[in-house]
């Protein structure tokens, strides 16, 4: 990103010299004025292939958030077929936000060489990680590293998924398409980790300590098998993305689709030290990565947090599987509409986090029925957690066009890091102070609607700009 592209001759200027006449002075900050390209050739140009690209970007997100999420689902199997610990479980979730302490090295891989590099670098690490755990070993210690290994590597592959989607929608969309596009490829990997509640359960067979023949040889060889059978499965999926991402997904379309597109952007040094300083970008990166945090690990405990209320795992499993889906469906509808209605994402926020600390006040309150006298049933522990993963969700695409919004020009793939990685660092300090801290998580309920009230004030009182908007519609016209 920034002025240079993955080559030579994709780093000669897209635009000629010249300037539009009468743009220089209509500017709201230097720093927009200096990303002004040097001539207006009209309107960009889309071209029908980026969905081609969009969808191989996609695929590779959602297989990533499979892949990070497959031993949750079925953790008690797993410790009946390799002989996990409870440790062994938590750590390879853990390798999700770990696999972010490497973030910036993405972030400037993916300014300095493009898109088509730091994504087949991406489904590399992932082909490698999935690969390390389909290794036939009988010693399961040395089956229990490879398989570590392996979460660990698709870990790795978490920055370029999470991270790279309004890069890639500004690269290659339209004005009018970008939200819709950094939608789809950014709620893509929540998708994936959502899916895996139902692949996982449907092909493995959970043990049952009540039957002895469960707690045979033969049972725990057949449980083992049908897991090998989901970890073959994964990695063939992953083969053929990586396989369809080498032979064709170009960095970039011959023409740019929007003025902003063919912009200069700051350098990666500059970049970094204007985000740091920036206090209205540190203000919504803190109302984005604290809620996001503590939602992340409260939902990789909901099945301990629900038991209190007689709620099964398989149950509160449904509840995260829909809560994820609802996000992703309500994301895109709200990313379409902030295309349509431009100028929009404070307000969409402000909606959104206005519903999350409702829902997450009603299931905290729906707890504590005993004090609160409110009815604590099926019905209403579903609601207000689906509700509170839908409005959560929904918010990542609206925060990430925000946020690139707000600190334009600074590259999209560094603005995007630094968020992920603040909010990945909130999930994963609190997933390991729940490691240890597991027996008392009532005060964890109170964490949420605390965090969501935070981040609606913080929302509130920030000041929004479209500087990056500004450019594609004034430059354009």
């Amino acid at each position: 990103m920034g002025s240079r592209w993955s080559s030579e001759e994709e780093r000669q200027p897209l635009l000629g010299p010249g300037l539009g006449p009468g743009l220089g002075a209509s500017w709201r900050s230097r720093e927009a004025a200096a990303a002004l390209p040097a001539a207006v050739p009209g309107p960009g140009r889309v071209y029908g292939r980026r969905w081609l690209v969009l969808l191989l970007f996609s695929l590779l997100a959602f297989v990533q958030g499979l892949v990070w999420n497959t031993w949750g689902p079925i953790q008690n199997s797993a410790r009946q077929a390799y002989g996990f610990s409870s440790w062994d479980i938590a750590l390879l979730v853990l390798w999700g936000p770990i696999g972010f302490l490497p973030c910036f090295a993405f972030m400037w891989l993916l300014d300095k060489r493009g898109l088509r590099i730091t994504v087949l670098l991406t489904s590399f690490l992932m082909v490698l990680g999935t690969g390390l755990r389909c290794i036939p070993v009988s010693d399961l210690m040395l089956k229990r590293r490879l398989i570590h290994g392996g979460q660990m590597l698709n870990g790795l592959a978490g920055p370029t998924v999470m991270n790279a989607a309004p890069f890639l929608s500004t690269t290659w969309f339209s004005a009018d398409e970008r939200a819709t596009a950094t939608a789809i490829a950014s709620m893509l990997s929540y998708l994936g980790g959502a899916c895996a509640f139902l692949v996982g359960p449907l092909v493995v067979p959970a043990p049952n300590g009540t039957s002895p023949l469960l707690a045979s040889e033969s049972s725990r060889a057949h449980i083992k098998d049908r897991i090998e059978a989901v970890l073959y499965a994964e990695f063939g999926v992953v083969c053929l993305i990586f396989s369809a991402t080498l032979a064709y997904f170009p960095p970039r379309p011959p023409l740019p689709p929007s003025v902003a597109a063919a912009s200069q952007r700051l350098s990666y040094r500059r970049s970094v030290c204007r985000l740091l300083s920036n206090f209205r970008f540190l203000m919504i990166a803190l109302a984005y990565a604290i809620p996001l945090g503590v939602f992340a690990g409260w939902s990789g405990v909901l099945d301990l947090i629900l038991t209190p209320a007689h709620v099964s795992q398989v149950d509160a499993g449904w509840i995260g599987f829909w809560s994820i889906v609802g996000g992703c469906v309500v994301g895109i509808a709200m990313a379409r509409f902030a295309d349509f209605i431009r100028g929009m994402l404070k307000l969409i926020l402000l909606l959104l986090f206005s519903g999350a600390t409702l829902s997450s006040t009603w299931f905290t309150l729906t707890c504590l029925n005993s004090i609160t006298h409110l009815p604590l049933t099926t019905v209403t522990l579903y609601a207000s957690c689906i509700l509170l993963g839908v409005f959560l969700n929904s918010s990542v695409p609206i925060f990430f066009e925000l946020f690139v919004e707000t600190v334009y020009p600074v590259p999209e793939g560094i603005t995007c890091g630094v968020v992920t990685f603040l909010s990945n660092v909130f999930m994963g300090v609190l997933l390991f102070f729940l490691t240890f801290y597991h027996t008392e998580l009532s005060w964890f309920n109170w964490c949420l609607p605390g965090s969501c009230l935070l981040s609606l004030l913080l929302i509130l009182c920030f000041r929004e700009s479209y500087d990056r908007l500004y450019l594609d519609v004034v430059v354009s016209v």
